[in-house]
């Protein structure tokens, strides 16, 4: 009976991957053979939506959308990785905070759309880059998951390297921090992948033409070009590969992580 269980997990699989590639079949059709209806024919890869992208203002400027989107991601993310760090060691040094975190994990981001944009404008903020990364500088989330991970440290490690004066700094650096690489590296890609697909908010925050993420910039190609396929596959291939390489490169890091949770 494996067959089947094998039969079943390669056809959630098919279905899965199909959009995909889909997409990126899609991204290489010449113009001239989508507007025929002939999209299974004869096919000959082209880089002519490519092209449609940088009429379009995709790869304008040094930055380009997707360029920009990385650095304002991965900015992001770094910043989260630091605070979440430091406030589950902070937790697991006996600071009452996992309450607050739990509550805050409970609410919508949408909620905070409206209170977030009158502080924004307060401060002169929107329609700057800051916009997209201070909000975001710490993550409940991102808090729990390295708790979770520092509570599977033997609290005996700790206490011997505090016998041996080590202070807040090395417990940080030198230990807690290798044993916590797996764990880091999956939060990392939770962080990066969760503000890489924001759309609602870059859009009412920062919807100036030069601080436009992927995102928002796809959607906007989409409402103006609904039904030209190519273009719009060409733009979702290229805001979709960082993610799949990111995934790809630390798949490991991330099972193992996620694996260990499901253990404990």
């Amino acid at each position: 009976m494996r067959w089947l269980g094998h039969i079943f997990v390669f056809g959630v699989a098919a279905l899965v991957g199909l959009p995909f590639l889909w997409m990126a079949y899609a991204a290489f059709i010449p113009p001239e053979q989508v507007f025929t209806g002939n999209i299974f024919g004869a096919f000959k890869p082209s880089l002519a939506n490519f092209a449609v992208l940088a009429k379009e203002g995709f790869w304008d400027g040094f930055w380009g959308r997707l360029v920009f989107s990385l650095l304002a991601s991965g900015s992001v993310t770094l910043l989260q990785l630091f605070t979440g760090f430091l406030a589950a060691y902070s937790i697991r040094e006996g600071a009452r905070l996992l309450p607050f975190f739990l509550v805050t994990l409970a609410i919508p981001m949408e909620l905070l759309l409206v209170p977030l944009y009158g502080l924004l404008q307060g401060l002169h903020l929107l329609d700057t880059v800051w916009a997209l990364i201070l909000p975001f500088a710490a993550s409940p989330y991102i808090v729990f998951l390295l708790f979770q991970g520092m509570r599977g440290v033997p609290e005996e490690l700790l206490e011997a390297a505090r016998l041996d004066g080590a202070g807040h700094r090395v417990l940080l650096g030198q230990i807690l921090f290798p044993l916590l690489r797996a764990q880091l590296i999956a939060a990392g890609v939770l962080a990066f992948a969760a503000h890489w697909n924001l759309v609602l908010y870059p859009r009412i925050v920062a919807g100036a033409p030069g601080i436009k993420t992927v995102q928002t910039w796809i959607t906007d190609l989409q409402r103006q070009n609904p039904a030209d396929w190519g273009p719009l596959s060409a733009a979702a291939l290229a805001a979709t590969l960082p993610l799949v390489l990111l995934y790809l490169a630390y798949e490991r890091r991330i099972v193992e992580t996620f694996e260990e949770g499901l253990k404990g």
